[in-house]
């Protein structure tokens, strides 16, 4: 295959101030010509006509025709979307590591509130104390139910030095908390790195971005300058929702014997159905050359675990899957999120464009990760007492609408059997993490305090690790009625 000409994302969902998701590419490529449904598309010009002469103030042609197409991309999945000019700017400064806005990574709950799913470290939610798990119930006091989750995120950016001020219902709070936060744009580090101990590297990666595997290559160089005989080293994935597929790619080859095939992808249109491998035409996004040609030999053969949890998503979950796959690293941590689908910007305007899913993708073994995720090779909960706040965040199969997972039939009728556990366990369950979470400060990664950092460790020296309790099994019991 010829060098890829386009940015490929493929991410988890939504940040606020970061756009992530896809693949970059001119407008349709399909060379088809199905026949049109005319009766339906008359059926939509009746209701258009029915709109413009009946509704009780006029609306604008535009803003009709805008909504429709809207409408129509988002019923498809969770993570197709229509992008208006001031999104799909923002979704390509995103990807090239810098936006303006307020720092956090958001989903929708359950219950149509805005899910603080993580705050990008050293932004301003993240300094003014803003939590993972939180719920934003209110935008500059307007409520944030009844809206879409687009709609939401353009309410919480602007311009750098304006304020927004967020209304958050926090589990372990009886009462609403308010924070004024100051919009700025902000550089996110995708890549960080040190030396946890002698011989012990730790080597975390926030999100994919186009720097990500240059400055990847750059620190991991500095590490082995710092001590040539690493004895271990702990790639950390967790909360990364993903990002650029050509880092992805990247970080998987820096660590895999060269050549290798990171990852697959399969869809309708020929070039979603592409094997990528492990070479600089495949992941260098830069005329600088490959970044991964000068890493010292000793990457290839160093003992390597990598960190996974829910918050691990799509981009992540490719380079997880690929060095499972080829039994080159021990995967420890929690399931991951199950988001294995490619997704495609096709630009409609010289400002506008559609997010489609054009793409699923597997693991070199021909895994699907769709709605089902990674599986570790150890079961390691956040802290020792539990998953926390972890244990709370939905998954893929969680979304309306999520795709099926084409090679494992089961995983959709999995989720839905968890889902079926009586309330009331649900709810003990919660407020036995919520108790937990008042006594423990919030776990920052890296730092001494972090239980699963301190179980990679063990496994690499091979002492012994602190493994996840298996979750009980509720088996439901035969009632017979009783003799009159």
């Amino acid at each position: 295959m010829g060098k890829l000409k386009n940015t490929g994302l493929i991410g988890l969902g939504v940040v606020a101030g970061v756009a992530v998701s896809l693949q970059f590419s001119a407008m349709a490529q399909k060379n088809v010509e199905p026949a049109l449904p005319l009766e339906e598309l008359r059926q939509l010009a009746d209701v258009f006509s029915l709109i413009k002469s009946d509704y009780v103030e006029p609306v604008e042609d535009k803003k009709l025709l805008t909504e429709a197409i809207s409408g129509m991309v988002a019923s498809l999945d969770p993570h197709s979307a229509y992008l208006d000019k001031k999104a799909y700017a923002e979704l390509r400064e995103g990807s090239e590591g810098k936006f303006v806005g307020l720092g956090i990574e958001i989903g929708l709950s359950e219950d149509g509130y805005i899910k603080i799913v993580s705050p990008i470290e050293d932004s301003p939610a993240y300094r003014a104390g803003i939590k993972a798990g939180d719920l934003i119930t209110r935008l500059d006091g307007q409520p944030v139910k009844g809206s879409s989750l687009d709609e939401n995120v353009k309410r919480m950016r602007g311009e750098p030095g304006t304020k927004v001020s967020l209304t958050i219902a926090r589990k372990d709070e009886p009462q609403p908390l308010s924070f004024v936060i100051t919009r700025e744009e902000i550089h996110q580090k995708s890549v960080k790195s040190k030396m946890i101990e002698p011989g012990y590297a730790w080597v975390r990666v926030s999100q994919f971005q186009e720097p990500t595997v240059d400055d990847m290559a750059a620190q991991i160089t500095a590490l082995y300058k710092q001590d040539p005989n690493i004895k271990g080293m702990v790639l950390d994935l967790r909360n990364d929702p993903g990002g650029v597929l050509q880092g992805a790619i990247g970080v998987a080859a820096a660590f895999l014997p060269k050549d290798s095939a990171i990852v697959s992808t399969n869809g309708q249109l020929p070039d979603s159905k592409q094997v990528f491998y492990g070479r600089a035409e495949y992941y260098a996004l830069r005329s600088e050359g490959d970044a991964l040609a000068k890493l010292p030999e000793a990457i290839k053969k160093v003992p390597l675990v990598v960190l996974v949890n829910t918050g691990s998503a799509s981009a992540s979950e490719i380079v997880a899957g690929a060095l499972q796959d080829y039994k080159r690293g021990t995967i420890i941590g929690t399931q991951t999120f199950g988001k294995g689908s490619v997704q495609t910007i096709r630009q409609l305007t010289a400002d506008t464009a559609v997010k489609l899913t054009t793409a699923r993708y597997y693991t070199p073994n021909g895994r699907s990760i769709q709605a089902k995720g990674i599986v570790p090779d150890l079961l390691v909960d956040e802290n020792a007492n539990g998953d926390g706040l972890n244990s709370l965040r939905i998954r893929e199969a969680d979304l309306q609408k999520h795709l099926i997972n084409d090679r494992d039939k089961d995983a959709d009728k999995a989720r839905d059997t968890a889902k079926a556990a009586p309330v009331n366990d649900e709810m003990e369950e919660q407020l036995r993490i919520i108790a937990l979470e008042k006594t423990q400060k919030p776990l920052e990664f890296g730092s001494k305090d972090d239980f699963q950092l301190g179980q990679a460790l063990n496994h690499l020296k091979g002492l012994p690790v602190q493994l996840a309790k298996p979750e009980p099994v509720v088996v439901q019991a035969d009632v017979k009625p009783a003799k009159k």
